[in-house]
């Protein structure tokens, strides 16, 4: 799994291998993240580990999939990077990071696990619901993120005569950082339950997907939005 040690990541992390599975995941930076998230992982069964990697340089990639083993079994792609930028004052290298953190190192992950993947694997990309509602000052962000649904369409058709699953989980407004108040009640008034989605129900969207309880869902979208 991609970007583990914070918000939707971590908990994706945790209600996966409470689950049974034995994780690989990465960070980009070092930190107490990453170190409480080891800690963590320490006391819950299973063989865990944590790596460094930046998943938009190939030569990371290669490095965090060959810790994987000879078989995969769940692919979860989450890393993600964000800006607020206008569209008229978006340089080009910030549109470019954008894409290449959310869309092509997804492509290079997927791509480079392809061997690793058996009948009955499961891929999950974290998107986001902008991708089909846009945002202001987030044009590289939604772009990047709306890829994804086109990817995963194409690759359940490529993949599905493997016997391999792709699934795209697009998270709404979801608490991962302390918000200010009033920009709280404007989120949980345009939300259909009138609250914020804390990251371990995107968590169990992800688990349920990666289960064989979804073993004839593939090329969805499902959106975890509380009704946004």
């Amino acid at each position: 799994m991609t970007g583990g040690t914070r918000g939707i990541g971590r908990a994706v992390v945790r209600a996966l291998a409470e689950a049974g599975a034995d994780v690989v995941t990465c960070y980009r930076q070092p930190g107490e993240h990453a170190d409480s998230l080891a800690r963590e992982l320490r006391l819950t069964g299973g063989d865990h580990s944590l790596h460094q990697a930046d998943v938009s340089r190939p030569e990371d990639v290669a490095r965090l999939i060959g810790e994987c083993g000879p078989r995969l079994d769940i692919l979860v792609n989450n890393a993600g990077a964000i800006s607020h930028i206008p569209f008229a004052e978006l340089p080009l290298q910030e549109w470019q990071r954008i894409i290449d953190t959310n869309l092509t190192a997804v492509f290079a992950v997927t791509q480079a696990a392809l061997p690793l993947l058996t009948s009955g694997s499961s891929v999950v990309f974290v998107g986001s619901k902008v991708a089909t509602v846009g945002m202001p000052l987030r044009a590289h962000y939604t772009a990047s993120k709306a890829g994804l649904v086109g990817l995963g369409r194409t690759l359940c058709k490529e993949l599905g005569p493997r016997g391999i699953r792709v699934n795209v989980v697009q998270p709404g407004i979801i608490q991962t950082t302390d918000i200010p108040v009033d920009r709280l009640k404007h989120y949980e008034s345009i939300i259909g339950l009138g609250r914020l989605g804390q990251p371990g129900e995107v968590a169990n969207v992800v688990t349920f997907l990666a289960s064989d309880l979804a073993s004839y869902i593939t090329g969805e979208t499902l959106n975890v939005d509380g009704g946004t």
